[in-house]
């Protein structure tokens, strides 16, 4: 069962795992860390998923990420640790935005007009009649038995030492995710999960 906010339960299609985890706990949240396979590329991403303690806790962690400076910074898990019960549900939540008019009004106008110069950008002799007519942007995350894969990106690849202490880690009620280059720092994608079942 995963708990809403209205005080009402769903039935969720959930995940488990007996492997060990990066987990760090607090009296009020716990954090797990989903690295992605780095392939050939030296950035490191990660998920994180946010599950405060309370069942109705979402907004109050919404409010110490977004005002405490340094918040994720100082609640990464840095050790693996055992797990005793592990549970994540399934999602996949999708987000189109049509950017052309956000862009226009943050003073990006020339190459929406017809007097754009794309030349530099695209080889062809049609380049004089050229101007961009919109921009969109779209994103999508998605977490099952595979892993999670975040715009066409890649699946989690874990693999774990162990350590002595075993966490409990139950995905049941509302929580928050993020998807962070871990050597800098840069947040890709942020969002929470209120119910498992209206995933779009």
């Amino acid at each position: 069962m995963f708990h809403l906010l209205d005080g009402s339960s769903v039935q969720a299609p959930f995940m488990s795992t007996t492997n060990k985890q990066y987990i760090s706990s607090t009296d009020n949240l716990k954090i797990l860390k989903l690295p992605y396979h780095q392939g050939g590329d030296k950035r490191q991403f990660s998920m994180y998923i946010l599950l405060p303690e309370a069942q109705d806790g979402l907004w109050g962690l919404a409010k110490m990420l977004s005002t405490e400076p340094g918040f994720i910074e100082n609640h990464i898990p840095t050790e693996k640790v055992q797990v005793g019960q592990f549970k994540l549900p399934k999602f996949k939540i999708s987000f189109g935005l049509e950017v052309s008019n956000l862009l226009k009004g943050l003073g990006l106008q020339l190459p929406f007009n017809t007097e754009a110069d794309l030349s530099k950008m695209v080889d062809s002799p049609a380049t004089q009649n050229l101007y961009i007519s919109s921009v969109c942007h779209k994103s999508s995350v998605e977490v099952n038995e595979e892993g999670t894969e975040a715009a066409a990106a890649t699946s989690v690849e874990v693999a774990f030492r162990s350590l002595p202490q075993k966490i409990d880690f139950v995905a049941d009620h509302p929580f928050l995710f993020l998807i962070r280059e871990d050597i800098n720092g840069v947040v890709l994608f942020v969002g929470h999960v209120v119910n498992p079942l209206l995933s779009s």
